[in-house]
């Protein structure tokens, strides 16, 4: 299934029922698992481990070379999850020393034109939507969205369920389950809805949201509001993870909505 006209390094190691359409480029030290097509014009560079069944729309360029100017050519690699999608032109770059390697899970759909930088953690079931420019060291958790045109600095957390609204400056961490939007990016709910499509009670739902009135709605600081939220609302894993994401937060997380914002939740 290689089209004649596409390059393959005889060292490249293609599974038998991949496509490779024609003008594709794979450089050596690459795998790609079953399944995977690799559209026209794609480039795969060294370094990369595409998973099964993934697409890579033509023009895309996959473990390009980080633009960090602390890199010294050193050996890094870039994982491609299974079922991942990668649409035109989109571009990730491989790691640097500092992790060595830049990480896509499964399932994600990273769209078109979108940028993943060096040694970015992208978690499973995670969109990137078009035109997204993200900064080296990012973390994403499970199921996150980040809206198109938004940019993200470097180092910045986003949590597992958040989602960002479309052409957000992303300069804080992001908790999980939580809205973000405006400029200065500011917390504006939780993500009830996708919370709801993937199956979460709602009195799990009130639980996260009775967290974060805690965190963004009672005047309190960070450190008091998590000492309070461990002190009085029951355990629980989403409530150990929006604690534990917030105490462990290096960049500070997004501020607190408006007052007409806190007014309506």
């Amino acid at each position: 299934m290689i089209q004649p006209l596409a390059y393959i390094h005889p060292e490249a190691k293609i599974a038998q029922n991949v496509v490779i359409e024609p003008f594709a480029i794979i450089h050596k030290d690459v795998e790609i698992a079953e399944g995977t097509w690799i559209g026209s014009h794609a480039v795969i560079n060294e370094g990369a481990r595409i998973g099964r069944n993934c697409k890579i729309y033509p023009g895309a360029v996959i473990s390009s070379t980080p633009q960090d100017l602390k890199f010294n050519n050193e050996y890094t690699r870039t994982y491609i999850g299974d079922n991942t999608t990668i649409r035109e032109y989109a571009t990730i770059s491989r790691g640097t020393e500092e992790h060595w390697k830049t990480e896509i899970g499964s399932d994600c759909l990273v769209m078109a034109y979108a940028h993943v930088a060096h040694d970015c953690r992208i978690g499973n079931h995670c969109l990137i939507i078009n035109n997204v420019q993200m900064g080296g060291h990012v973390h994403m958790g499970d199921w996150a969205i980040i809206g198109g045109s938004s940019s993200v600095h470097q180092w910045v957390k986003i949590g597992a369920h958040a989602m960002i609204s479309g052409g957000s400056l992303v300069r804080k961490d992001v908790p999980p389950f939580t809205k973000a939007a405006r400029e200065p990016l500011s917390y504006t709910g939780i993500n009830s809805i996708g919370l709801r499509r993937r199956g979460f009670e709602n009195d799990k739902i009130n639980q996260i949201q009775e967290i974060y009135r805690y965190i963004y709605m009672r005047g309190l600081n960070n450190a008091d509001a998590l000492t309070q939220i461990e002190l009085e609302l029951p355990p629980s894993d989403e409530r150990d993870e929006i604690v534990n994401f917030i105490r462990t937060s290096e960049r500070g997380i997004m501020k607190g909505p408006s007052t007409s914002s806190a007014e309506r939740e």
